[in-house]
């Protein structure tokens, strides 16, 4: 996780995030409060038996999206990790060479394959915003936007054996959804998605089908839940093996009762006050690079 050094609203991707919010905090009131935020939500995940890795954001050049370090890197089971093609110029300052060698110290590092270069194509894939692995079965479903690139995609699939489950995912506002980790989490036993979302009925089913044949029980999310982040979660192990669902405030008011129910048989409940950082168009999800790296040989 990286506390953020300066926060506001990224401009460049307002066009697409519909998820982002307005607000007319200057940024250094709203860095202030996104520090508070990002600290009780770290001080929350280590009270829960998580170990969360904390960088400091660098304060040159300006990075107001640094805080969602899940779009420009992931780690992996085999000791690789992967650095992605972001859309915002803004955020291919994020991609950071010490963070990597910070986890080198820790971790096995096997290798790291660095797709950035497609940028240049204008071919973007922005990391597990893009990507939600299912890895215990190899398969990385993804919904198609300016931000996730089919190129970008194949590669990525081919590099790392994952086979993708490609579809488009469309919000209210009748623009293709800009991230799929908005509108789906995958767990180890469930999934919460945003099935209705997927206009196209052979898509839908597609994504359906796989999640049932792989054991999952879907919860699903309805337009307005997935609009207060209720896809943004992500499910956290932490150092006693128990399963933790890890969701904003705001996200868990979302769930109906019964679906809080249910999600409770597979992970306990985490929730993180984020309203400020929720502003710049992520949520819990997008706050956390998982790491998946195997320990130091």
């Amino acid at each position: 996780m990286i506390r953020p050094g300066r926060f506001y609203p990224n401009p460049e991707t307002a066009a697409d995030n519909a998820f982002q919010g307005d607000t007319d905090r200057g940024s250094d009131a709203l860095t202030l409060v996104a520090r508070k935020e990002f600290n009780a939500a770290v001080q929350t995940l280590r009270a829960a038996g998580v170990s969360v890795h904390v960088f400091e954001d660098t304060a040159e050049p300006e990075k107001p999206d640094a805080v969602f370090p899940n779009n420009w890197i992931s780690t992996h089971h085999d000791g690789r990790i992967a650095l992605f093609p972001m859309y915002s110029a803004l955020r291919r300052r994020e991609r950071r060479q010490d963070i990597v060698e910070e986890l080198r110290k820790h971790y096995r590092v096997t290798e790291v394959i660095d797709y950035s270069a497609f940028e240049d194509e204008g071919c973007y894939l922005e990391g597990t915003g893009s990507l939600v692995f299912d890895h215990l079965n190899k398969f990385a479903y993804v919904s198609l936007s300016n931000r996730s690139n089919p190129k970008v995609i194949r590669r990525f699939a081919d590099d790392f054996s994952y086979e993708p489950v490609i579809f488009t995912s469309i919000g209210s506002n009748g623009q293709s959804l800009y991230h799929t980790n908005v509108m789906m989490c995958i767990g180890t036993a469930f999934a919460m998605v945003g099935l209705d979302m997927i206009p196209n009925k052979a898509e839908r089913q597609q994504v359906r089908s796989r999640l049932e044949k792989t054991g999952k029980e879907i919860v699903e999310l309805s337009a307005d839940q997935i609009a207060n982040f209720a896809g943004n979660a992500i499910e956290l192990q932490n150092k006693t093996g128990d399963k933790l669902l890890v969701l904003s405030s705001r996200a868990g008011g979302a769930l109906t009762e019964d679906q809080r129910e249910r999600l409770s048989r597979y992970a306990r409940l985490v929730p993180l006050e984020l309203p400020t950082i929720e502003l710049g168009g992520g949520s819990a999800r997008c706050m956390t690079a998982t790491i998946h790296l195997p320990p130091p040989s």
